[in-house]
This record gives structure tokens, sequence and C-alpha cells, in this order.
């Protein structure tokens, strides 16, 4: 029943649980001194909570300032806040009453607390911690005695994470979370705040109020209002003013309700997109070079294979390979081959076209086996220090009794 009457007092439509216990929260908390941080999308109705918090609190008679932080410029907010000395800047012309000064004994209502500046975020918590401020401009400290109520719908870890919000006064203002819920998981609400926005403008442009069909009920309750209870509120009254039907059916409220919702949009799918190549990253454009290089190199492959099985002067041979020949030299400006080729004697082939493609040099693939490797050092190494184990074994950076092992493994004379 305490919560009833609050809602009448404030204005407050609804009955789902989590506004209910948003309410009980702030009632709860309102007799301490604590400092709460609410969170909630914006247009959910947040900035009724702190006068809850207030009016129930032995504060109620001291003033009450509700500061919209996200409205004030960086380069005056802490003249705002804190006040200034005449002279601490150009255009101070006289000393100034910040806002903690000026609601001494009473409750500040932070809005929008995520878009402080890090320096002014530096001098709310000396006055949340000990109550102490200095204004622009001056060297004197102040005291003040205020219940700061905070509220954002910016996502505060995140924003700490980014180094953007300084943990230690996320930690200080969020004493006693209050979280109010989005009004897309309040639909049973949604119809009421409808009715009642209705009703307050038909009271406004003096004309009867809005009803809605079954339709439309349902399709106010399955939308998912971006913007929440304001949006609702602006929807309401632009239906009120426009439509000359009182009965509002599902066709004439979607000419009212932005359908291009990012959230209820499908992705898009077209059949080219299918076949398109996506270069996302330097990792996918090398693996496509390597698999390009490696068909090349097959392609390379057959060619010599056929040099050496059908000889120079096959019909077939000029009929199957003399495209690919051509191709190569194309695109012989492509350093594809990094190892040094092995020059095989020329071969010239005659294209169907009568063409002659002369001075072909056919490259054979460098082996790459480590074995093989091993053994050709070992075998350098000795050639170079004359069969002298001992240095060979250092020149190579093993041990000697490595080397004899290798020696006999691989039965190198």
């Amino acid at each position: 029943m305490e919560v009833q009457k609050i809602k009448q007092r404030f204005g407050i439509i609804g009955n789902s649980y989590a506004l209910n216990r948003a309410i009980d929260i702030a009632v709860q908390v309102a007799p301490t001194d604590l400092s709460v941080l609410i969170t909630g999308e914006s247009g959910t109705g947040k900035e009724v909570f702190p006068q809850i918090i207030h009016q129930f609190s032995s504060r109620k008679h001291a003033p009450y300032i509700a500061v919209n932080c996200g409205a004030i410029p960086e380069g005056t907010i802490d003249s705002e806040l804190f006040g200034h000395e005449k002279g601490a800047f150009t255009g101070a012309l006289s000393d100034r009453k910040g806002y903690f000064e000026v609601a001494d004994k009473g409750t500040i209502f932070l809005d929008e607390i995520g878009e402080l500046p890090l320096s002014t975020q530096v001098r709310l918590l000396r006055v949340l911690e000990t109550g102490e401020f200095i204004k622009v401009g001056s060297s004197k400290v102040l005291k003040t005695n205020v219940r700061v109520v905070a509220a954002t719908n910016v996502n505060i870890p995140k924003s700490v994470k980014d180094g953007k919000f300084r943990e230690d006064l996320y930690y200080r203002l969020n004493t006693v979370p209050i979280s109010m819920p989005p009004l897309r998981e309040r639909q049973d609400d949604i119809h009421l705040l409808f009715r009642k926005f209705a009703q307050d403008f038909a009271e406004k442009y003096r004309m009867p109020p809005l009803r809605l069909d079954e339709g439309a009920q349902q399709m106010l309750k399955s939308y998912r209002w971006p913007g929440n209870i304001r949006q609702l509120k602006n929807i309401t009254e632009q239906i009120s003013i426009i439509e000359k039907e009182r009965q509002i059916n599902a066709e004439n409220l979607q000419t009212y309700l932005p359908m291009n919702d990012e959230h209820k949009l499908p992705a898009l799918y077209t059949e080219h997109k299918k076949q398109e190549q996506s270069f996302s990253s330097e990792r996918e454009i090398l693996y496509q070079v390597l698999f390009d290089m490696k068909k090349d190199m097959s392609d390379l492959k057959k060619l010599v294979f056929d040099l050496m099985q059908k000889g120079g002067d096959s019909a077939d041979l000029q009929k199957d390979n003399a495209m690919m020949i051509r191709k190569l030299y194309e695109d012989q400006e492509m350093d594809i081959v990094q190892h040094q080729p092995v020059k095989q004697p020329m071969v010239n082939i005659s294209t169907p076209d009568d063409s002659v493609i002369q001075d072909t040099e056919v490259f054979v693939e460098e082996s790459l086996s480590l074995e093989e490797k091993e053994i050709e050092l070992i075998k350098k190494a000795l050639d170079k220090h004359n069969g002298k184990r001992k240095y060979a074994a250092q020149d190579l950076g093993i041990s000697e009794r490595t080397l004899y092992r290798k020696i006999k493994e691989y039965d190198i004379g």
C-alpha cells in the first residue's frame, strides 16, 4: 500500500516487479546518508527516484538541486559544481557559489554522471570522502554536507575498463545501486502509460482521449521502445494531435512507430556476396597468395614432366601447355620464387597462332628436406676444417660427440 501511495504522489505508472523493487529500495535508503547510483537506459524515468530519496529523508526541508552533467561544457563544469573566485578566469567578474555550496545540508542529483571529465571526478571523490572542496581560483578549503544521488545510462564498469571513469569514484557512488528496467521489460505497463499520456494530452488540447483496439495494443507491447517512456509519450502526443479518429487500430499506429529499429532488422543476404572473397586481415591475403603459388608450382611441375616425357617437338605438348607458358611469361614480374633457379636447356614451343616463345626458364623446386640440409652442412664444415671434427663441431654449434653420432648416422665418409 505504501508503494502505491508513492506512485500516486510522484506520478509513477506501472506495476512491474522491477519497478516496485526500485521504489522499495529508494524508500529504504532514503533515511540514511549513503550515496546512491541509479542506472538504466535513457528515458526510463530515473529522475524521479532522487526526488523520492530526498523527500523521504531528513534533508527534505533543505535544498534539492538537480544537475545535468552532460549539458555543462567541460571548461565550466568545475565552476558550476564548486564555484569560483573573482578573476579566476576570463569572465569571472565576481565570486560565485557552486552547487555543492548552495546545496549544503541538502541533496544534489548528478544526472549523466558518466559524462564527467576525469579532473572533475577527482574533485567529486574528495567531496564524497571528506566533504571538502576548493573553489576554482582559490586555495581555501570549504566544507559541505551534501547527500549525492547520481544517475547514468552509460555502462560505468566498461568506462572504468576504458579509462574514462575512475574506479574508486564508481565504488564510492555505487554504495546503494538502483536499476531501472527498460520499457520493453514492462510490457503490461505500456498500455497503462499510453492511457495516462492520452488522457493528459486530451485535457491539454481539449479533445477526446485516444483508444486502442486489440491489434494496436498488441503492437504497442511488441515494439522494443528504444527511447523508453520518453518515446512513448512523444508518440502519444503526435497521435493525439494528428489523428481525427480517436479509435486507433494497428494500421494507424504502425505509421507512427519507427520500423527501422536496428534490433529488429534481419540481416540482408544477396547471392553475389556469396562469391566475394573477404580479405579482412593480412593473414587471409597471405594464405591466398600461398595457395596461388602452390597452384602455379604444380602447373610448372606438370609442364616439366610433359617436356621430359614427350619432348619439345610434340604437337600435344604445344596444344596443352602453350597458354600456361604464356601466362607464366605474363606473370614473370611477380617474384614468387625465392629459391635460386636451376636452368634447363632452352625450349622453343610454337603456340597455335604460330607465335614463338623463347628463352623459357624452367624452375625446379629446391629440396626442403631437413635431413639433406643437415648432411650438406656437416660435409661443408668437415671440408672447411680438413676433416677436423673438433673445429667442425664448433663451427656448427654442436658438441663433438653429437657431430660424431651424426656422421655415423648419416654414413658420411
